[in-house]
C-alpha cells in the first residue's frame, strides 16, 4: 500500500461516499458555533423545515461581538446583545450546548474547543470562522466554513468537499530561548509568503514541533491560513495525549488508554509523500514582528522596514508602499523604537494560560509606560479562572495592564473595542490587515512577551531589552 500521511488517514476514514470530480461526501464529527455564525445557521435549517441531525455533536459560544469590559453581560454590546439573545434561543431550540458568558467553557471558540476535550486527534471540526485551523495542532482536520456550508452540515451532520494538495513544513533545529511559537509562524510566512498554501493541507513537523507543548501547536496551526491554508495539523504524540487526560469531553478511563492506542497510528508514514516540501532552519528565528498590513511583513526584531525600491516587481513595489502609507513607517527605519499607543494581548492566536504566563513573566515588577493603553483578556473562562488562581490578574493590573473578560475582543473589533484611527498597536492576534482592528488603526503582530515589553517600554522592543 502507498504510505500515508496523517491527512491521508483522516481523509480516508471520514469519507461516506466518493461523489464523482474529484468531490466526496464527508462525515463531520464536531461542528462548533460562535454568536456571528450560529444564529444564521440554526435559522435556516428551522427555516428550511429541517431539524439538526446530531445536536450532540454541535457546540456554541458567544465570543466575537461579545464585550470584554469587566462585569459585562450579554446586552453591555448593544449590537452583539441582539447576537447573544439569538444564539441562546436558537441553541435551546435546537438542543445545542451552549456555553455562555461566566460558565466554565466560555470564551473564543478555537480556545474552548480543545481545552474542553471537544477536539480530539483523528475527528473533523467545523466553524464558520477561517481560524478554525487552529484545532489542527491536536491532530484534527479542522477548517473554516462558510454559512451555506455551516447549515448543511447542521442537517446531514456531513461536507461536499475536494480533497486539497499537501505541503509539509519541517523545522529543524532547537528554537533560541525567548523566539516562540507566534515568532515561528511569523516567520515562516514572511519566508513563504501569504499565498504559500493556497490549496494545500499543511502539516508542521521536524525536531522543532516535536519538543513544542500543545498550546504552541495551537498558535502555529491558527496562522496556518495566514500562509493561505484551509489547513494546518501536527501529529497527536505523548505531548498531546497528556494535554489531553482529564479533559471534560475527552474519553475517560480505559476508554481513553484506547483511544490513545487509535491515536498513535495517525502520524504519517516513514515514505509519504507531499506535493510540497518546505525546511525552516527553526534556530535561525529571531523574536519577530510585523511591519506593515499583511503577516507576510514579517521581520525580527532587529531588522529594518524594508524599501519598495527593492521589490522585484511593479505590483509588488506598489504593494509595499501601499503598507508604508498606512501604517505610517518609512523605509530603511529600524522596527525597534517605534512609539506604540495600545498593546493588545489576546486572540485565540495567544490568549492562553502558557500565553499570559509569559506576558506576566516580562510585565512583573514593571508598569506600562506613559501613553499607552494596555488590554489582557483571556481566552476563555477557565483561562482566565486558571490565571487568576495563579496571580496572574494582580500582576498585570499592578503593572497597569486592564485585565477583562473573555472574548475575542479587539482582535476582530466587532464588539465595539477599537483602536483609534492612526494610533499604533501591537497586537498578539494573527491578522494585521487594513482596518482589522478598527478603521485606521495600525497593528503590529508579535508574540505576549513581546506585547507586553513593548507596553512597558512604550515602544516596539527586543526582549533582551526589557
Amino acid at each position: 500500500m502507498t504510505a500515508r500521511t496523517l491527512f491521508d488517514k483522516l481523509w480516508d476514514t471520514h469519507v461516506i461516499r466518493d461523489l464523482g470530480d474529484g468531490w466526496v461526501l464527508l462525515h463531520i464529527d464536531r461542528h462548533l458555533l460562535h454568536d456571528l455564525s450560529g444564529p444564521p445557521a440554526l435559522a435556516e435549517v428551522t427555516g428550511r423545515g429541517m431539524t439538526l441531525h446530531d445536536p450532540e455533536l454541535v457546540f456554541a459560544t458567544p465570543d466575537h461581538s461579545m464585550s470584554s469590559q469587566p462585569g459585562r453581560n450579554g446586552l453591555t454590546y448593544v449590537p452583539g446583545g441582539k447576537l447573544w439573545t439569538a444564539l441562546r434561543d436558537r441553541t435551546r431550540s435546537a438542543g445545542v450546548r451552549l456555553f455562555d458568558l461566566g460558565q466554565p467553557g466560555q470564551g473564543i471558540v478555537h480556545v474552548m474547543g480543545p481545552e474542553l476535550g471537544i477536539v480530539l486527534p483523528g475527528l473533523t471540526v467545523i466553524c464558520g470562522d477561517s481560524h478554525t485551523c487552529t484545532n489542527g495542532g491536536l491532530g484534527a482536520m479542522a477548517f473554516g466554513v462558510g454559512s451555506s456550508e455551516s447549515t448543511h452540515a447542521l442537517a446531514t451532520q456531513t461536507l461536499r468537499q475536494q480533497k486539497p494538495k499537501q505541503m509539509r513544513i519541517r523545522c529543524e533545529g532547537t528554537m533560541r530561548p525567548g523566539v516562540t511559537a507566534k515568532d515561528l509562524a511569523l516567520h515562516i510566512i514572511g519566508k513563504l509568503g501569504a499565498a504559500a498554501g493556497v490549496a494545500h493541507a499543511i502539516e508542521f513537523a521536524g525536531p522543532a514541533i516535536e519538543v513544542m507543548d500543545v498550546e504552541g501547536r495551537l498558535t502555529l496551526c491558527n496562522l496556518s491560513v495566514e500562509l493561505g491554508a484551509r489547513f494546518g495539523m501536527v501529529a497527536p504524540d505523548q505531548r498531546t495525549f497528556d494535554y489531553l487526560r482529564g479533559r471534560p469531553f475527552a474519553p475517560q478511563g480505559e476508554a481513553f488508554d484506547a483511544a490513545i492506542a487509535q491515536w498513535r497510528e495517525l502520524p504519517t508514514e516513514a515514505d509519504a509523500r507531499f506535493d510540497r516540501e518546505e525546511v525552516i532552519d527553526a534556530s535561525a528565528v529571531r523574536p519577530t514582528i510585523t511591519w506593515g498590513t499583511s503577516p507576510e511583513h514579517a521581520i525580527a526584531i532587529d531588522g529594518r522596514v524594508p524599501d519598495p525600491r527593492d521589490a522585484v516587481d511593479e505590483a509588488q513595489r506598489g504593494t509595499l508602499a501601499a503598507a508604508l502609507d498606512y501604517i505610517g513607517l518609512q523605509a530603511g527605519q529600524a522596527i525597534a523604537g517605534t512609539p506604540v499607543d495600545w498593546v493588545f494581548i489576546g486572540s485565540c492566536a495567544n490568549s492562553r494560560i502558557t500565553d499570559l504566563r509569559a506576558a506576566a513573566a516580562v510585565a512583573r515588577g514593571k508598569h506600562v509606560a506613559a501613553g499607552v493603553t494596555a488590554w489582557v483578556v483571556p481566552g476563555s473562562e477557565n483561562v482566565k479562572r486558571a490565571a487568576e488562581a495563579e496571580g496572574l490578574h494582580e500582576i498585570f493590573k499592578a503593572a497597569g495592564f486592564a485585565w477583562r473578560e473573555p472574548g475575542c475582543s479587539m482582535c476582530v473589533a466587532a464588539n465595539g473595542e477599537q483602536v483609534p484611527p492612526q494610533q499604533r498597536s501591537v497586537s498578539t492576534s494573527n491578522r494585521n490587515f487594513v482596518g482589522r482592528q478598527g478603521p485606521g488603526a495600525r497593528t503590529h503582530l508579535a508574540s505576549p512577551a513581546m506585547a507586553a515589553a513593548a507596553a512597558i517600554a512604550g515602544v516596539i522592543t527586543d526582549l533582551a531589552q526589557a
